[in-house]
C-alpha cells in the first residue's frame, strides 16, 4: 500500500507540473515543402501518384484503426492497404483529411507496396467539407485516415456536413478507416473534443467538470463496434489514463449513456489498434531492443460513479481494465472478462498504477 500511495502522490504532481496544449500532430506532420497541386481559400490538395481511379475489389467486411499517436506504426498500414486491395494484387488510392500540415503521409505511403496514390486534403475552413472536388476524392478513396492535429477543429468543421456523410458512406462500403492521436480522438461515439485546451489527469481527477473536460457527440458517432465508447491517445506517455476515466464517469453522470454501456480505449504512442471483424489486434513498432512497442487499454465500469460534482474530486471505483500489448487481441464485441485488473479513483486519487 505505501508503493500504491508513492505512485499515487507522484502521478499526482507530474500531473500538475504538466503544461496544458492542443492535441498535436502524430506521424506524417512534416510535409515536404511540395506546393499543393490543387486547391482553394476552403482546401488545399497535395498528390502524389497517379490521379486515376485504382479500382480495386470491395473488402469483405469493415476495418477500423485506432491508433495512439506518435511515430505510426507501419504495420497498421500495411494491414489497411492490405485490406483494400481486397485480397487481390490491386491497388489503392489513399486519402488522408487533416486541418493542418501538408503531405507529409505522402512519400511514407507511396513508399509501401499496394499504392497508387495518396491524396492528403488540409481543409482550411468548414465550406471546404462541402466542396465538391474535396467530396468527390473521398467517395473514390480506397482506404481513409484522419491524420493527428486538434480535434476540435475536426469536429467544428466537419461535424454535420457534407464531408462527414461522405466518411461514413466511405465506411458503408466497407473502406478501411483509422485516425491517429486527434484523429483517433473523434472515432468512438463520444469523443473528448478538446475544445478550450488540453487537460491533465490531475486536473480532471480534482474537478470533472473543469472547464478544459470538454465532451462532444456530434461527429462520425455510429461507427461500427464503437457504440459507447470514448477514446484517448499518447495514453500511457502523457499519463491520460486518470483523463479518460473522467471522461467515463461524466457521460454516466450527464446521461448520455447508462455506466453498463460506457466503455473506454485507450492508446499509447507507437500503438495501433486494428479492428477486423469484432476483433481488435493491438500492433506496434520494433523498440530497437529485440521487443515491439504497443500498450492498449480496454475500460469498462462495472459499477456507477460515486461523486461526480463540479470542483470537487472524482470518486469512481472498480473500472475493469484489460491491457493487450503488441500482437495481442480483445473482442469488442462482447468486451469479455479475460485477464482483468480493477482501478478505483478515491477522491481524485487513482490507484493503483493503471498502467
Amino acid at each position: 500500500m505505501k508503493r500504491l500511495q508513492t505512485w499515487a502522490r507522484r502521478t499526482v504532481s507530474l500531473g500538475l507540473l504538466c503544461v496544458s496544449f492542443a492535441a498535436l500532430a502524430g506521424g506524417g506532420s512534416a510535409g515536404s515543402g511540395a506546393k499543393a497541386t490543387a486547391g482553394s481559400k476552403d482546401y488545399e490538395l497535395y498528390r502524389s501518384g497517379n490521379a486515376a481511379d485504382a479500382l480495386p475489389p470491395q473488402p469483405a467486411g469493415n476495418q477500423l484503426v485506432l491508433m495512439g499517436g506518435g511515430i505510426d506504426v507501419d504495420d497498421a498500414f500495411r494491414a489497411m492497404i492490405a485490406k483494400a486491395r481486397g485480397g487481390t494484387s490491386a491497388k489503392v488510392d489513399i486519402v488522408i483529411l487533416r486541418t493542418s500540415g501538408a503531405d507529409g503521409y505522402n512519400a511514407y505511403l507511396m513508399a509501401m507496396d499496394g499504392v497508387d496514390s495518396v491524396e492528403s486534403i488540409v481543409l482550411k475552413t468548414r465550406a471546404g467539407a462541402s466542396a465538391p472536388e474535396v467530396l468527390d476524392l473521398v467517395a473514390r478513396a480506397d482506404m481513409l485516415f484522419i491524420a493527428g492535429g486538434d480535434q476540435s477543429t475536426y469536429i467544428a468543421q466537419w461535424a454535420g456536413t457534407p464531408l462527414e456523410a461522405a466518411m461514413k458512406a466511405a465506411v458503408a462500403r466497407r473502406v478501411p478507416f483509422g485516425g491517429t492521436s486527434a484523429g483517433l480522438a473523434v472515432l468512438g461515439q463520444f469523443d473528448y473534443s478538446g475544445a478550450n485546451q488540453s487537460v491533465s489527469s490531475a486536473e480532471a481527477l480534482a474537478n470533472p467538470y473543469d472547464r478544459n473536460v470538454t465532451l462532444d457527440r456530434s461527429f462520425l458517432n455510429a461507427l461500427p463496434l464503437m457504440a459507447g465508447v470514448i477514446t484517448d491517445a499518447h495514453l500511457v506517455a502523457r499519463d491520460r489514463m486518470g483523463r479518460l476515466v473522467t471522461f467515463l464517469a461524466r457521460l454516466s453522470a450527464d446521461g448520455w449513456a447508462g455506466w453498463q454501456a460506457l466503455r473506454a480505449v485507450g492508446v499509447d504512442e507507437q500503438t495501433a489498434v486494428v479492428v477486423d471483424g469484432d476483433i481488435a489486434t493491438v500492433m506496434g513498432n520494433d523498440d530497437g531492443q529485440g521487443g515491439r512497442t504497443g500498450r492498449a487499454y480496454f475500460v469498462k465500469p462495472t459499477v456507477a460513479p460515486t461523486t461526480v460534482q463540479a470542483k470537487k474530486p472524482l470518486t469512481f471505483r472498480n473500472l475493469q481494465v484489460e491491457k493487450r500489448v503488441a500482437g495481442g487481441q480483445y473482442n469488442l464485441a462482447t468486451w469479455p472478462t479475460v485477464s482483468p485488473y480493477f482501478i478505483s479513483v478515491e477522491a481524485g486519487v487513482l490507484l493503483p498504477n493503471p498502467y
